[in-house]
């Protein structure tokens, strides 16, 4: 069975990928509080398969690379390859596989990201099913293929050792805006990001984009420019809107842009919760402010205010404000039903909000906004990356966690958090040694010399039954570390 994802009037270009090896059959993986496949008619299942078959497609396309940089991608098509997980793939077949092996969950976002569209398009989710050719596109694309390739910017006079220097920087940043063609907007990022050698993820959204990407210092700023430049985010997008730290495009196996409903995973429709319903922004030095007013004022100060960071309990245990409250959840779509399971808590008060870059508190603060229970809902701008170039020695302890390979970057708030096994200041964080488990563990070097290297002892036991039996069986992900934790805070931290 073959698909074409692409006419030509895309920034994609036509592109046709065979996908006859693909089950497309089973069920999508999406939460069952969605509604979505339970209420499916055999109609409707067709356009699910369709809708499956285009987002694997544009996963697969995502991945594509060329031996060298040239323009237009036709002029290329004898040196493609495919990089996925620090994988090269030389052939459709190879990348297929590992793909529909290892990223059934990418696949499945953006096929809820593409029916949503279908539905939005038809008003009606039950109509007739249509090909991946017939599905709704903007009256006037953003982009054309031969306009999206003139917008990229000149590097005819930089070397190729300058562009792929490894030392460089990663560029952290969002942006909420309304985007009319996600898909032309996806393929000028990936031309732009291949073309200046960068490396990491990008996602976007008819709500905006949300990226992180590690390059050279020169082919960074030149991505910035772009960005500043591009009509949809001129008059939005400012210079220190994008969060710099050291690294580059070694910071990321790869590169990863995709199309998604959401541009941060809370789980919640952007038409139910808006970022347009955000709490209110406070500067660093606001922020600065209200958090030593709350400090100060102890007790007292506490039981009108709360201090909320709104990011995973892997990134409060090696860094925090002082005196904040840290959920105990393991990924921001949690973040929803510990707010509602949690009203009583922020009755009444006022809640003063941060994470990483600040993009998660924009959604999170509407949230707990549309919930009425609050006297007020602040948020800093920037988040912590903005507050620690203000405010280094600041009320932020310990290190900062970070979404690529380089896991935390320094502050000066030392070391706060210990080792999973003997109890030692430890922040350096890898990941656990039992397949396929995917937490993060703080062990020490003298501990991982012991032989200590899962997330705890009961994945350790698993990690050493997995190594005595050649049968290849897996077990899910399921250990101490994700059965037993709880979603409610218990204290302060």
């Amino acid at each position: 069975m073959t698909s074409s994802l692409c006419n030509r009037e895309d920034a994609a270009e036509l592109c046709i990928l065979t996908l006859a090896e693909l089950d497309l059959k089973e069920q999508p993986p999406f939460s069952p509080k969605d509604h979505l496949k339970a209420e499916l008619d055999a109609s409707t299942r067709k356009k699910y398969a369709s809708a499956k078959r285009k987002a694997f497609a544009l996963f697969v396309k995502a991945k594509e690379m060329v031996a060298e940089t040239c323009y237009p991608m036709s002029a290329c098509q004898g040196a493609v390859f495919w990089r996925c997980c620090q994988q090269t793939f030389k052939d459709l077949t190879g990348i297929h596989r590992h793909v529909a092996a290892h990223h059934s969950g990418d696949v499945g976002q953006e096929t809820l990201g593409i029916l949503k569209q279908m539905a939005a398009g038809s008003n009606n989710i039950t109509s007739s099913p249509v090909t991946v050719d017939e599905m709704p596109r903007p009256s006037r694309p953003l982009y054309r293929s031969q306009e999206m390739f003139q917008t990229l910017p000149d590097t005819s006079h930089i070397s190729a050792d300058e562009m792929a220097s490894e030392v460089g920087q990663v560029l952290l940043y969002y942006c909420y805006c309304e985007v009319a063609d996600p898909g032309g907007l996806c393929a000028w990022q990936k031309a732009l990001c291949q073309h200046l050698h960068l490396t990491g993820k990008v996602r976007i959204a008819s709500e905006g984009i949300n990226g992180t990407v590690g390059g050279s210092k020169v082919a960074t700023n030149l991505y910035m420019d772009a960005m500043l430049s591009h009509p949809l985010f001129k008059d939005i997008l400012k210079r220190e809107d994008f969060k710099t730290s050291k690294g580059g495009a070694h910071c990321f196996p790869d590169l990863r842009i995709g199309v998604f409903e959401e541009i941060v995973p809370m789980g919640i429709n952007p038409e139910k919760v808006s970022y347009k319903e955000t709490g209110i922004r406070l500067t660093p030095k606001e922020f600065h402010v209200e958090v030593e007013k709350y400090l100060f004022q102890g007790n007292k100060g506490q039981a009108d205010t709360i201090l909320l960071d709104c990011r995973n309990f892997y990134e409060s245990k090696i860094g925090h404000f002082q005196g904040c409250l840290a959920p105990d959840i393991r990924k921001f779509s949690y973040f929803p039903i510990y707010v509602d399971e949690n009203l009583d808590l922020f009755r009444g008060k006022r809640v003063l909000m941060y994470c990483t870059g600040g993009i998660r508190c924009e959604r999170g603060s509407a949230y707990l906004r549309s919930k009425g229970v609050c006297k007020g809902v602040y948020h800093l701008r920037g988040g912590i990356h903005k507050y620690l170039e203000e405010f280094p020695d600041g009320f932020y302890r310990g290190k900062l966690f970070v979404f690529d390979e380089r896991y935390t970057i320094p502050s000066n708030g030392g070391t706060i958090s210990a080792c999973r096994y003997c109890g030692m200041l430890w922040d350096q964080y890898r990941l656990c040694s039992t397949q396929p488990c995917h937490q993060l563990v703080l062990t020490c070097t003298d501990c991982q010399l012991k032989g200590f290297t899962a997330c705890c002892p009961l994945c350790q036991e698993k990690g050493l039954a997995l190594a005595a039996t050649s049968s290849g069986q897996g077990f899910k992900e399921e250990c101490e570390c994700t059965g037993t934790r709880q979603r409610i805070p218990v204290e302060r931290v």
